[in-house]
C-alpha cells in the first residue's frame, strides 16, 4: 500500500470516493526551473483525453507542439505563475486509467520555492525528476533528488526532457543517465528509470517516439501505469493517531482519525499513549456505517471500552509493538526560511498528531549535496540540508521515519510569525533521553523562597550596549538588598568571562549565550532568589524562550530604551568607535540587528529618566506586583 499523505488537499477524499478500488499512485514532478514539468503533465493529460472541458477552448491543437505555454497553463493555476511562466505553488491533478488511479503534485523548480517542493514530496510514492537535455544534471537536480530520498521516496523516474533541442542524441542521453546514476548511488533508491522525452512534442510521454528508435523502454505513462510500488519492510503494526475526540452527546465518545499502519477489529486489545492505558475496541464507526474491522488508510471513529482520558494527539496502537516515546532526537532537517536555523533557538515542532516546543541543541553537520560530504556549520541557511539534535519540552510517541513516515516526520514553525520554516525526519531517539530521569527533591522553589521571606523573580534587562542596563540593574539590586531581599546579578560581560567564555558574537553564539544564561537564571529562581539579568539579548525569540522557562508572572522584561545615537555618544567602553572602524564584527546596532521588545513589563526611557529614577520606577513596579 502506498504511503499515506501527511498534507494532501482537502478534496482528495472526494476524488477517491468516486473511484473504484484500483491501486493509487501519488507522484511528484520536480527538477530545475524551465525543465518542462508543467508542460509534461499538460501533455500527459492532453494525449489521454483528460483535459477538463472548460479548458479545451483555450488550447489550439495546431500549436501545441510549437508553444508549450498552453499545456503548462493546464497545471499552473495561479495568475502569478501564468504571468511569469513558472510554477510557484504545488498544483495537484487527479486522473485515472484502466489500471490505476493517479494524484500528481507538480512542484516549483526555483530554489526559493524548495519548501513547496518538499510539501509535494511528503505525500508522494514516486518522483518524476526532469532534466533539461541541454543543461544536464544541475545543482537543483541534485537538491531535489536528495530531498525526495529524505522523504522516503524509493522509486524515481528521470525524464531527460527537451531531447529535440539536443538533436535526439543517444550519446547525450547516455551521458546524463550515467552522471545521474553515479551521483544517486548514495541515495539508495530502489529503482531508477531513465526515459528520454520531449514533453512539448509528446515524445515518450504517452506513446513511444519515432524520433528515438534507439530507446527500447516504456513511455512515461506506460511505466507509471505498471510500476510496482511494493515496499519491503512495510509495517503491519496497528497505529492510530487521534485527530478529534467526538462526543455529540453524553452516551457516545469516539476517537476520530486515520489508521496509519496495520489493522484493527472489534474486540482487539489496544494501548493508549502517552498514558499507557490498555482497553478494548468496542466499535468501529464510519460515515457509511459500522465496520467489524479497518485497515491502514481508512478514516474511522474508534469507540473504546472503559472511561479513559484520551485527547487529540494521543496514539492508539497495538500493545505488542507500540511506538517509543522520547523528548530528544537526531533528525534530518531541510531548512526553508531566509532566517537561519540557529542551535539553541526555540521553535514549534508539529507532527501529524502533536505540536510541542522544540530546540535544536546541536547542529551536527550540513550536507554537501554534490558529494554528500558532511560540512561543519554553526547554522543552516535557506534550502540547506543538515543533521541536528533536537530537544522537546515533553516526550512524544514516534517511530524512525524509515519505519513510519507518518510518525517520523515533522515541520518546524516560527513561534513569532507562525511561518513553516523547516521540515524534518526523525532518525532515532538520543539514548541519553531515556537514561535521564528528573530527580524530585524534598525542598522546592516555594519552600526556599518562603525561607527567605520573598517572592522569587527574574528581572530581565535588555537594550543596546551603553543603554545603561548594568548601571540601573546595580542600583535596583542595592535597593532590594537594603530591603532585605536575596538577589544575584547575571551581567553580560561577567558571564562571558567564565560560563560563556567559549562563545563569540555570531548570531548562533548569541543565541547560545542567552540560552545558557536563561538556564542559569532558572536555577537561581528555583533557589528562591530575585535574579537580575543584564544582557543586550538582541533577539526577541531568545527573550521569549527565557520567559517560557519561568512560571507565569516570574519573568519581568525591562526594556532600557536608549536611541543608538545616545548610546554611541556615551560609549564609555569605546566599543561603538571600534565597531564603526570595522574592528569589532557583529556588533549590535551597527552590523547586527537588535529587536526591541513589543510588550515589555517595564519600559525605561533613559532620555526622560536618569538611572536613579529608572531604578525607583522598577522598585515601584515590584511593590505593585507584591514582590516587595
Amino acid at each position: 500500500m502506498p504511503r499515506n499523505a501527511m498534507s494532501l488537499p482537502i478534496d482528495v477524499s472526494t476524488y477517491l470516493e468516486a473511484q473504484d478500488r484500483k491501486s493509487l499512485l501519488k507522484f511528484i514532478t520536480c527538477g530545475h526551473v524551465d525543465d518542462g514539468k508543467s508542460t509534461l503533465i499538460g501533455r500527459l493529460l492532453y494525449d489521454q483525453g483528460l483535459i477538463p472541458r472548460d479548458q479545451l477552448p483555450n488550447l489550439d491543437p495546431e500549436n501545441l507542439s510549437k508553444n508549450g505555454s498552453g499545456l503548462a497553463s493546464l497545471v499552473d493555476g495561479l495568475a502569478a505563475e501564468r504571468e511569469q511562466g513558472i510554477t510557484i505553488d504545488v498544483a495537484y491533478r487527479y486522473f485515472s486509467t484502466k489500471n490505476r488511479k493517479f494524484i500528481i503534485a507538480d512542484t516549483p523548480g526555483h530554489e526559493q520555492y524548495t519548501r513547496n517542493m518538499a510539501t509535494g514530496a511528503s505525500s508522494a510514492d514516486l518522483a518524476v525528476l526532469l532534466i533539461d537535455a541541454r543543461r544536464g544534471v544541475s545543482q537543483q537536480t541534485k537538491r531535489h533528488a536528495h530531498i525526495v530520498s529524505l522523504f522516503g521516496i524509493r522509486h524515481i523516474v528521470i525524464a531527460i526532457n527537451k531531447m529535440d533541442l539536443a538533436g535526439y542524441s543517444q550519446a547525450r542521453y547516455n551521458g546524463i543517465e550515467e552522471e545521474f546514476r553515479s551521483f544517486a548511488q548514495a541515495l539508495a533508491f530502489d529503482s531508477i528509470r531513465c526515459i528520454p522525452t520531449c514533453a512539448l512534442r509528446g515524445d515518450n510521454i504517452v506513446v513511444k517516439s519515432a524520433h528515438m528508435p534507439w530507446y527500447h523502454g516504456p513511455s512515461l505513462m506506460e511505466y507509471l501505469d505498471y510500476v510496482d510500488l511494493a515496499e519491503s519492510g512495510e509495517t503491519n503494526e496497528f497505529c492510530f493517531p487521534v485527530q478529534l475526540v467526538n462526543r455529540p452527546h453524553a452516551d457516545f465518545r469516539g476517537y476520530c482519525g486515520t489508521i496509519v499502519s496495520g489493522s484493527v477489529k472489534i474486540g482487539d486489545e489496544v494501548l493508549v499513549l502517552p498514558s499507557g492505558a490498555i482497553t478494548q475496541v468496542k466499535d468501529i464507526v464510519t460515515m457509511g456505517g459500522g465496520l467489524s474491522a479497518a485497515v491502514a488508510g481508512q478514516a474511522v471513529t474508534l469507540v473504546l471500552g472503559g472511561d479513559i482520558d484520551i485527547s487529540r494527539g494521543d496514539i492508539i496502537c497495538s500493545p505488542e509493538t507500540p511506538p517509543k516515546q522520547s523528548d530528544q532526537f537526531q533528525a534530518n532537517i531541510i531548512w526553508m526560511s531566509k532566517q537561519p536555523l540557529l542551535p539553541g533557538r526555540s521553535y514549534l515542532l508539529k507532527t501529524a498528531h502533536k505540536t510541542v516546543s522544540a530546540t535544536t541543541t546541536d547542529l551536527r553537520y550540513k550536507i554537501n549535496i554534490n558529494d554528500f560530504s558532511h560540512v561543519s556549520a554553526k547554522s543552516l541557511g535557506q534550502n540547506d540540508i543538515g543533521v541536528c539534535n533536537i530537544s522537546l519540552d515533553r516526550q512524544i510517541p514516534f517511530k524512525p521515519f524509515k519505519k513510519s513516515p507518518q510518525l517520523g516526520q515533522f515541520i518546524l514553525i516560527d513561534k513569532l510569525t507562525n511561518e513553516t520554516i523547516g521540515a524534518g525526519m526523525i532518525n532515532f531517539a538520543l539514548r541519553r533521553a531515556s537514561n535521564l530521569v528528573w530527580q524530585n527533591l524534598e525542598i522546592g522553589k516555594q519552600q526556599r523562597a518562603a525561607h527567605k521571606s520573598q517572592k522569587p523573580a527574574v528581572l530581565w534587562f535588555t537594550g543596546l550596549s551603553g543603554a545603561g542596563k548594568s548601571t540601573i540593574a546595580s542600583l535596583v539590586e542595592q535597593k532590594l538588598f537594603e530591603r532585605g531581599r536575596h538577589t544575584y546579578i547575571l551581567d553580560g560581560d561577567n558571564i562571558r568571562h567564565g560560563l560563556n567564555n567559549d562563545l563569540g558574537f555570531t548570531d548562533a553564539d548569541r543565541v547560545e549565550n542567552i540560552r545558557r544564561t536563561a538556564e542559569t537564571a532558572k536555577l537561581m529562581l528555583d533557589a528562591g532568589l530575585i535574579v537580575l539579568v543584564s544582557f543586550i539579548s538582541p533577539f526577541s525569540a531568545e527573550r521569549d524562550m527565557a520567559r517560557q522557562m519561568m512560571a507565569d508572572g516570574e519573568f519581568i522584561e525591562i526594556y532600557v530604551n536608549t536611541p543608538l545615537k545616545v548610546a554611541e555618544a556615551r560609549d564609555v567602553k569605546g566599543l561603538y568607535v571600534k565597531a564603526r572602524r570595522g574592528e569589532i564584527k557583529n556588533f549590535t546596532g551597527i552590523d547586527s540587528e537588535y529587536q526591541p521588545p513589543k510588550a515589555a513589563e517595564i519600559h525605561v526611557d533613559t532620555i526622560a529618566q536618569n538611572a536613579e529614577t529608572a531604578a525607583m520606577h522598577i522598585i515601584d513596579y515590584l511593590k505593585d506586583k507584591k514582590f516587595l
